[in-house]
């Protein structure tokens, strides 16, 4: 409870929190969790995405939406507009309306109400693309969830703390595949298939992520034991992120148990009672 309310507490002082009147009362019952209010209405928005979700997916269905299309119509309308409400009550009762309006969660609840109003606005697009496509993009209001749950932020950090692991991951990676792309180039050649250095690079990539689509597939000898070596390869190489990540996601709730302060750029947990930033990176810590 207590990193919600930190959370919470942050959003406020991001969005700026009014002084007094029904806008405080809102803002705390829409922004902050920590309230049996704030929870209430966290819990109740998250069934209406949910169900708003589920009926984007049933709509989807041929033999379900194309049954049923006034109720699947009038459920659309009905979930928009209370989108909407919600939506505009949000930017009456922040104080930094502008702040709002482009942060991600902002653009994601107007993205989760524009795309219905747009058919309405804009039938002609039928005579261009079917109508529906653009109807697709209300299953972004799915991301919306991601603004209640604790452990999205938890491994949305876990993420950015080993981002440099990563990225040094994946350029080795990269370089692996290189090579061994153009190994493949001059061992099969474009008699097999192989008719550049990229499409043998674009084969290594596929066979090493163990995908292997079968659109290319080497003919010699010697170039199915170096197939068979990148099969071999990608078992491994596939496990790493996952447990960089993990290693992050576990230091971080070993230094959450002894009540440690986490660095959130670096995840560094080893800092002193007082201490302001970060003995690694020099990020501020949070109070």
């Amino acid at each position: 409870m207590a990193e919600t309310t930190r959370d919470t507490s942050s959003e406020a002082r991001a969005l700026g929190k009014p002084a007094r009147g029904w806008r405080r009362t809102a803002f705390e019952v829409i922004f902050e969790a920590d309230t049996p209010a704030g929870r209430r209405f966290d819990v109740l928005l998250l069934i209406v995405i949910v169900a708003s979700v589920v009926t984007v997916m049933l709509d989807s269905v041929a033999s379900i939406g194309g049954r049923y299309p006034q109720l699947f119509h009038g459920l659309e309308w009905g979930f928009t507009l209370v989108f909407t409400a919600e939506y505009l009550l949000r930017i009456a009762c922040v104080d930094r309306r502008v702040r709002y309006l482009r942060s991600f969660f902002g653009v994601v609840d107007l993205l989760a109400v524009l795309p219905t109003y747009l058919a309405l606005l804009f039938p002609g697009l039928q005579t261009l693309i079917d109508i529906r496509m653009l109807r697709l993009l209300r299953a972004l209001r799915i991301l919306k969830l991601t603004a209640y749950v604790r452990e999205y932020r938890t491994l949305a950090l876990s993420l950015s703390a080993s981002r440099r692991k990563i990225m040094v991951f994946i350029g080795t990676v990269a370089i692996l595949v290189t090579l061994l792309g153009t190994v493949m180039y001059v061992v099969e050649g474009p008699a097999n298939g192989f008719t550049s250095v990229p499409v043998a690079v674009y084969w290594a990539i596929s066979t090493m992520t163990t995908v292997g689509f079968g659109d290319i597939t080497p003919r010699t000898d010697l170039g199915r034991a170096i197939a068979s070596l990148i099969m071999l390869l990608g078992w491994g190489i596939l496990a790493v992120p996952t447990g960089i990540v993990t290693a992050e996601m576990t230091s971080r709730r070993i230094a959450s148990q002894r009540g440690e302060r986490v660095c959130e750029a670096c995840g560094s947990g080893d800092h002193s009672p007082g201490a302001k930033h970060c003995a690694e990176c020099g990020a501020p810590l949070p109070k």
